[in-house]
């Protein structure tokens, strides 16, 4: 590990040093930071009907390092990601958890590395950020749910030069998956040809109030589909705690010579969630209406309520109730603790000419130390059990141990 440390702060400020001129590295570095996350995973895949399970361990570091911005009327900065992931354990009959890569003997790789440079430019109220980018807008979510998140490539400009007004447009042209160093074409989920193409995106988050907020966001994966996002959130005192209206609405079609097919899909989905104390009761309904189930990106998540730890939820004509449930322990005296159970229920759909109807449980429990000696040291446990008429029933263990350094 302390290798690992010393190489991938180096490379990173080798990196950042060489690419900014020499008049401007005190005011570069004046306020930069750097932290190394270290993320221990075992992932255990247990399905029900007879497949075989998938289990692995791996442990995964995730360094991340940014510049200050240089003086003047043009500001300039750079950051760094390094990742990394090391095999604990594995097999060829249980590989295939994402954690880890491949290869074509079936045998998961022993470690894998990548480093992503994003260069940035500011200028009064706009950031430009070119190079590896994590999205998370709501027509893309990058996947950070195994030991090392999905990165893509592109450009991206941010604009907050009016009160109250967030504006986003990019232009992203590669991908990598989060257990892989290669970065390939973008494509959508289930596509199996071999040619990717671009993703184009723009938005707006407009705040009305501070309880009170709407957006709205296009995008567009070239010659597949795109997709239209409106969304509306309010935040209400009700009682002693406060009430949460989060409402939702996508409107997808085909695009282009829509390699993947036909695109119709439209879906609705709400999510209202009481928070007093500690407690949080949240009820929501989802719907999705047309003739295709809901499109996206490639190994990446849904911007949905329904997004749960093995399903998602989103075949045509599925309707979907949510109930979940939240404590927080801090409210009695135990800060960093915390539970989460929720349950999901989809019915209506269909899926190839079958019936889609689904159900899934998820549970977790987490614990991240908040002082003394041992701060920032986690860990966490998730449990999901998910029923389908349509996909193979499973249930899922996954256990994680976190620690997070700061290392300048």
């Amino acid at each position: 590990m302390r290798m690992l440390l010393s190489t991938g702060t180096l490379a990173c400020a080798g990196v950042m040093t060489s690419l900014v001129p020499d008049l401007a590295v005190a005011d570069f570095f004046k306020d930069s930071e750097a932290r190394l996350a270290l993320r221990n995973y075992y992932f255990n895949d247990d399905y029900r009907d007879g497949g075989a399970d998938r289990r692995e361990w791996a442990q995964g570091f995730i360094l991340k390092a940014q510049s200050g911005f240089t003086e003047g009327p043009v500001g300039f900065g750079m950051e760094a990601l390094g990742l990394s992931g090391i095999r604990l354990d594995s097999s060829t009959n249980h590989a295939g958890t994402g954690l880890l890569p491949v290869h074509d003997d079936g045998r998961a790789a022993s470690e894998y590395s990548s480093l992503g440079i994003t260069g940035k430019l500011r200028w009064q109220d706009t950031l430009v950020s070119t190079g590896t980018l994590l999205p998370k807008i709501p027509v893309l979510v990058y996947n950070d749910g195994r030991l090392l998140p999905q990165t893509f490539q592109g450009t991206q400009v941010e604009y907050t030069g009016i009160d109250r007004l967030y504006a986003h447009a990019g232009h992203l042209d590669k991908l990598k998956a989060r257990n892989s160093t290669d970065s390939v074409d973008i494509f959508a989920q289930g596509y199996t040809g071999g040619e990717g193409t671009d993703f184009d995106f723009v938005g707006l988050r407009y705040d009305l109030s501070k309880r009170f907020s709407m957006s709205s966001y296009y995008g567009e994966l070239r010659d597949f589909y795109r997709q239209q996002f409106y969304g509306l959130t309010y935040t209400a005192p009700v009682g002693k705690g406060k009430l949460t209206s989060d409402l939702r609405y996508f409107i997808s079609d085909d695009a282009g010579s829509a390699r993947n097919g036909v695109v119709d899909a439209d879906m609705f989905s709400g999510l209202f969630t009481y928070r007093q104390g500690g407690h949080s009761l949240g009820f929501g309904y989802q719907e999705v209406s047309g003739s295709t189930a809901l499109p996206y990106v490639s190994v990446s998540t849904v911007y949905s309520f329904s997004n749960a730890s093995i399903g998602k939820f989103i075949q045509p004509g599925e309707r979907t109730w949510m109930l979940r449930y939240d404590f927080d322990f801090a409210s009695v005296g135990v800060p960093g603790l915390a539970f989460m159970t929720r349950y999901y229920n989809g019915s209506g759909g269909e899926y190839r000419g079958l019936e889609a109807k689904e159900h899934e449980t998820d549970t977790q429990l987490k614990y991240v130390v908040q002082d003394g000696l041992f701060k920032g040291i986690g860990a966490e446990l998730r449990h999901a059990i998910s029923r389908s008429t349509y996909a193979s029933d499973r249930d899922n263990v996954r256990v994680y141990l976190i620690y997070g350094i700061a290392l300048w």
